[in-house]
């Protein structure tokens, strides 16, 4: 199995395990930058240099090796499960991708067929009833999570303890874990436990949101979109994230966690 999502500096510097959603596109360029002293021009995903990425081949033997031996400082980042599906439904199945097209090409015909899904028309950006097809959305999410119908979960909606997990079930431990929410003070806590071959000023670093601007704009506040059948939903789907992550099932409205992160509770629960 390996270490799927995991990146690490080519100078083996941290190494990080991507939860889509969270903040990925930031971290990368901090750590692409860490090593070169400048950013990747375009989006990090793309960058098949200057970034050990367990998807390069050749990068495969170095991260486990660090990985197994632990020889670098390792780290992911968490978002809050409510804000994190509700930004993969305007980003995924509401906006058009950077190729230009719509994400996974006939998704979205399907969630329209399918789930009576509005997405805004053919350029996301017509009026449309966000909070009823959001809902619908989450239908088909739980479908898919449940029984893998009408497709297997994809990475941005499927639970982040799922990513979190593989790490650790093949041989990885993590020494971090922080919230999108409280980005710079989690990073900065990162920054100041490695050596990076270059110095990093968290503070002039810009903000890398690569799905800013592909769909329409969210028109309500977050706890407008779920009501008791959608809270359940999501209950259903992420529980192990509201827990293990310490974010406020009860309170959509509340993105802030309300606890602190236990390392060791995320190493037991998910490592079996």
């Amino acid at each position: 199995m390996g270490f799927p999502g995991t990146w690490m500096t080519e100078s083996e510097s941290v190494v990080y395990r991507v939860v889509p959603k969270c903040a990925c596109s930031s971290i990368g360029q901090i750590m692409y930058y860490s090593d070169h002293g400048e950013f990747f021009d375009g989006d990090i995903h793309d960058a098949k240099t200057g970034l050990h990425k367990w998807a390069l081949d050749p990068s495969q033997p170095v991260i486990s090796d660090n990985v197994k031996a632990h020889k670098s400082f390792a780290f992911t980042c968490v978002r809050n499960p409510y804000t994190r599906v509700l930004s993969s439904f305007f980003d995924k199945i509401c906006g058009i991708q950077r190729n230009g097209k719509r994400y996974r090409g006939n998704l979205v015909p399907l969630l329209i067929q399918k789930y009576g899904i509005e997405v805004g028309g053919e350029d996301g950006k017509q009026d449309f009833d966000q909070i009823a097809s959001f809902r619908r959305f989450l239908l088909f999410v739980r479908d898919t999570i449940r029984w893998r119908r009408p497709m297997d979960p994809d990475i941005h909606w499927s639970a982040m303890s799922g990513h979190v997990s593989t790490f650790i079930v093949n041989g990885g431990r993590y020494d971090k874990i922080f919230w999108t929410e409280q980005f710079n003070d989690g990073m900065q806590q990162v920054i100041d436990a490695i050596d990076t071959p270059i110095e990093v000023k968290l503070d002039e670093v810009p903000r890398f949101n690569e799905s800013e601007g592909h769909g329409p704009k969210r028109a309500h506040p977050v706890e407008d979109y779920f009501d008791d059948l959608s809270m359940h939903l999501v209950r259903e789907i992420y529980k192990r994230d509201f827990e293990l992550f310490k974010y406020d099932f009860d309170n959509p409205a509340n993105k802030m966690p309300v606890g602190e992160i236990e390392l060791d509770e995320v190493h037991a629960k998910l490592g079996d």
